[in-house]
């Protein structure tokens, strides 16, 4: 519920406005029923009841109005940092290719088999033969020094940790 929340916020904005245009109504009430009074004392039960609520009501709305912008703040900030991950993860990726000194037919391959396409997904993308594809599989496995897929995978995730933690070590 609090993803839909974030990826649409109209319907928790919707709501905002009709909790305040009730506390509207309920201040407006609550103004109306204090000129009724013949005194500030000895002060109506049910008066005080009313304006206690109206004054719950705008509190209420008051923290649902800043946890609306902190969700969508924190939104903002996690897509930043999925967009960092990406382009970091692309990197060493890339970087990894290039010191395997594969070609662009085989980085092409390879990151397809990143991505988890079988050999005839691969081989259909590329409008090849499935020979071909696995021809060029072989090649990437033998330049990573490799036997399958998963090897391969791990390889890359080794590596993608390895300059995560050389960043954080250089960071701290």
């Amino acid at each position: 519920m609090i993803r839909k929340l974030t990826d649409n916020p109209l319907p928790l904005v919707g709501l905002i406005l009709a909790q305040s245009a009730c506390a509207g109504f309920f201040v407006w009430d609550v103004v109306l029923d204090g000129g009724q009074l013949p005194g500030l004392f000895p002060l109506d039960i049910h008066f005080l009841i009313e304006a206690g609520a109206v004054l719950g009501l705008i509190a209420g709305i008051a923290v649902e109005i800043r946890v609306l912008f902190r969700l969508l703040s924190r939104k903002a900030h996690l897509e930043r940092q999925v967009s960092m991950a990406q382009s970091a993860f692309h990197d060493v990726i890339e970087a990894h290719f290039e010191a395997l000194a594969l070609t662009a037919a085989e980085a092409d391959i390879a990151w397809f088999t990143v991505k988890g396409l079988s050999i005839a997904e691969i081989a259909q993308m590329r409008g090849s033969a499935e020979g071909t594809v696995k021809s060029h599989l072989n090649a990437i496995y033998r330049k990573a020094d490799v036997t399958n897929r998963g090897a391969l995978l791990s390889l890359l995730i080794d590596d993608l940790m390895d300059s995560t933690e050389k960043d954080r070590t250089r960071a701290a």
